[in-house]
């Protein structure tokens, strides 16, 4: 297998397709395309033929297998790293992708991570019984600042590697790091999501010795960041890469203001049957509803629809916003379909002692107007780095 060449300038893909008719399909589409390495040639020819989870591995694995007979082994990582993302616990070609996406891409990326001086130093931090992964980048003349980043609900930190290689080329040191309920840390190791994001934090400021930190979470991240700042000073600026009050109001934030108040009203009467009885009804007429609930419940060790809503409500930023005092920016999307960007207003009320707070939504006349602006990344992570490089000049 031939490797990556590394002498290749690092090259942020942009573009928004329209591929599947459900939403979701089509965003982790686009995913697959813009962060994870798929082509849009590939993607396109079976994009029309997903309807359900199952379509999505088929279709996605036949990617991969494809990909890996024509040598094009960065697109088969994106195919098979992203087959496993619909597949449900249980299955063991669940693990088996993942492992497999993961071996090829430290074998096809391995000059990154090798050698003497390697550009890229790969650490394995012990944290309670297992062990969190994190790139660590240094920048090539002086640095401007220090960042520690994180992924959020569904991420693999392996497919922010050019969003990490950027940052450094921009100047800044980088750490980039898995936690509990993200990517091998749950998938291998078997550690799920904590809301008390500050303990996985705590350990990886301690092991580096570091101070004066960007921290970015991306996506659910977007709550984690921020949970972190709160009870450790030395993250001096936190960068909210999505809007992220509370995940349990995020659940229900696309539904008609009627839902929204019926669920809320059944989650204080803890009626759990009537609760799960709406859920069961409604992921039987979406599969990616089905999937959502399964998945949660998975991830965050929910044994039922409602158990999994209501630890939902420990992903709350509300009890400890007060004790954020840092400065912060939050990115927003206008077209998020995960997300009401409107939200902002609610998380904006709660952070009431931050040191400074800007807020940018970015749009479709941007080509960002997708959950944690997939389709233009770049312009978010310019839009990142720029602002620690304002705020710092203040300081």
């Amino acid at each position: 297998m031939e490797k990556y060449d590394v002498t290749k300038p690092v090259i942020l893909k942009k573009g928004v397709y329209k591929l599947n008719g459900e939403a979701n399909f089509n965003y982790q589409l686009n995913r697959v395309i813009n962060w994870d390495g798929g082509r849009l040639e590939d993607v396109e020819k079976v994009s029309g033929k997903i309807h359900n989870s199952d379509d999505w591995k088929r279709e996605l694995i036949l990617l991969g297998d494809e990909a890996m007979k024509e040598g094009r082994t960065d697109n088969a990582i994106a195919y098979y790293r992203m087959s496993e993302f619909f597949m449900y616990d249980g299955d063991p070609d669940k693990r088996k992708y993942y492992e497999k996406a993961t071996k090829l891409f430290y074998e096809y990326y391995a000059d990154f991570f090798e050698g003497e001086n390697p550009r890229i130093e790969r650490y394995d931090v012990p944290y309670e019984n297992v062990k969190l992964p994190v790139m660590h980048v240094v920048p090539y003349g002086e640095s401007k600042g220090t960042i520690l980043i994180h992924g959020g609900n569904d991420s693999y930190f392996e497919e922010f590697l050019f969003t990490v290689l950027y940052m450094q080329e921009q100047g800044f040191e980088v750490y980039m790091f898995e936690g509990p309920g993200q990517g091998g840390v749950m998938r291998v190791q078997g550690m799920h999501f904590t809301h008390e994001w500050e303990k996985p934090v705590k350990v990886i400021l301690d092991y580096f010795k570091l101070s004066d930190v960007t921290i970015i979470g991306i996506s659910l991240g977007g709550y984690l960041a921020p949970r972190a700042a709160a009870f450790d000073k030395r993250i001096t600026k936190v960068v909210a890469w999505s809007i992220f009050p509370c995940f349990q109001d995020i659940l229900v934030s696309m539904q008609p203001q009627g839902t929204q108040r019926a669920f809320h009203i059944l989650m204080k009467l803890h009626a759990r049957p009537l609760l799960n009885l709406v859920f069961g009804k409604k992921a039987k007429k979406s599969p990616i509803i089905d999937w959502g609930i399964k998945h949660g419940c998975y991830a965050y060790e929910a044994k039922d629809a409602y158990s999994y809503a209501k630890k939902l409500k420990l992903y709350d930023i509300a009890p400890v916003a007060d004790q954020i005092t840092q400065d912060m920016l939050i990115l927003g999307a206008s077209g998020d379909h995960f997300i009401d960007y409107h939200l902002i207003g609610k998380e904006i009320n709660m952070l009431r002692n931050v040191r400074s707070l800007t807020f940018r939504l970015f749009t479709d006349k941007e080509e960002a107007e997708n959950h944690c602006n997939v389709g233009n990344g770049k312009l978010a992570i310019d839009e990142i780095l720029s602002w620690i490089t304002r705020i710092g000049s203040k300081e």
